[in-house]
Parts: C-alpha cells; sequence; structure tokens
C-alpha cells in the first residue's frame, strides 16, 4: 500500500463537501510530478487531505477507489484523474505549522515541494500525522 497526500482549497472543494458527496474523481492537476503520483495510485492506496491557503491542515482520510484515467476536464490526453472515497476525518487536524516543528516530519514532501497538489507520503510520516492527529 502506498500513502499520499491531496490537496484542495477549502473554498473550491472542501473537506466537508467530500464528506457529503462520498467520493469524487481527483481532477484538474497541471504539474507534471503531481500527475507522476496520480499515475502511480493503486486501488486502496490511503491519502491524507489536505486544506490548502486556507486553514493549512490535514483534515481527513480518504482511499484510491479507481485509478488514472483520462481527466474530465481536459480534452489533452496528458492528464489524468483517480477516484477517491471518504474514509473518515481525523479526529483533530493536523497544521502545518505543526508539522513544520516536527522533526519526523522534515522530509514530508508538503513541507519540501510545496507545490505539489498530490504528494507521496512515507509510511512513517503517515503513521505519526495519524497520531498526532489523535492527541
Amino acid at each position: 500500500m502506498n500513502y499520499w497526500l491531496i490537496k484542495s482549497e477549502p473554498h473550491k472543494y472542501s473537506w466537508q463537501q467530500f464528506e457529503k458527496d462520498g467520493q469524487t474523481f481527483w481532477d484538474g492537476v497541471r504539474n507534471y510530478a503531481a500527475r507522476l503520483n496520480l499515475r502511480a495510485m493503486e486501488v486502496g492506496d490511503l491519502c491524507l487531505f489536505y486544506h490548502s491557503n486556507e486553514g493549512k491542515e490535514i483534515v481527513g482520510l480518504a482511499k484510491v477507489v479507481k485509478t488514472a484515467y483520462q481527466d474530465p476536464t481536459t480534452d489533452d490526453d496528458r492528464w489524468v484523474a483517480v477516484d477517491v472515497q471518504v474514509v473518515r476525518p481525523l479526529k483533530r487536524a493536523v497544521t502545518l505549522a505543526e508539522m513544520k516543528k516536527d522533526s519526523l516530519l522534515e522530509t514530508l514532501e508538503l513541507i519540501r515541494i510545496s507545490r505539489l497538489s498530490v504528494s507521496k507520503v512515507k509510511p512513517e510520516e503517515f503513521d505519526h500525522i495519524l497520531k498526532l492527529s489523535e492527541a
């Protein structure tokens, strides 16, 4: 299993809307590195749902339910989307400021390569973030 972080600006698509929908396609990615990450996703992989720009915090957990396919928002076949489904909200949001101060998360791609809308998360980083959300 792989772990990922997917970002969305709450005013465009919030965790609350995702919970109402239950499932959605993750589209609109126009960064080559993020596209590679989308293509690498497998059914069952878990994703941390991050509110970017507003909030700047991980708020929930999702899972991949359909692998990469043509992004329906463009005719350009270079871009892909995946389908993700709600797993659960985190008990407590984990903020970017909190993660930046944590030495166990210093290599987290969210911190190192902040522009990526879809980034890899190491298993130990994923587990640590979940542990922080329980505190």
